[in-house]
């Protein structure tokens, strides 16, 4: 209800921590939750700033953690834009904000996956990317 603006940003980090577990249907059941808090925090301020930094800097402390693979990035892509493109006022900043939290988690995930690499110029490339 009307007290759910209370809980962003400080909720966000816990309920990615729970969209991350490696189960489909959980993911599936528990990813509009973020787009519900974007909602929530647009109607509030007509932005979802709060929102938007804190899944970012949750999220790379949790793919950095080891956390996140190929399907949630899918699936967060999917379900997301689903959701944003049929909202009146969030369809196009929903998307954009999609769009680039796909493109960071890609990165991420890239990363991480480089940093056991032994070329050296292999991680300095990831690294450039990620920044």
């Amino acid at each position: 209800g009307q007290h759910k603006i209370k809980f962003i940003p400080e909720m966000v980090g816990p309920i990615l921590e729970m969209t991350l577990i490696p189960e489909t249907e959980l993911r599936k059941a528990t990813i509009p939750i973020f787009f519900d808090m974007m909602q929530c925090e647009f109607h509030s301020t007509r932005s979802f700033q709060r929102f938007e930094n804190e899944i970012i800097t949750k999220l790379d402390h949790e793919v950095e953690g080891g956390r996140g693979d190929e399907q949630y990035k899918v699936l967060f892509d999917k379900i997301l834009l689903e959701h944003c493109r049929k909202h009146k006022y969030l369809a196009k900043s929903g998307e954009t904000f999609v769009k680039l939290v796909v493109r960071l988690m890609e990165r991420l995930l890239d990363y991480r996956t480089i940093m056991h690499d032994e070329n050296k110029e292999n991680r300095m490339s990831c690294t450039v990317n990620v920044l």
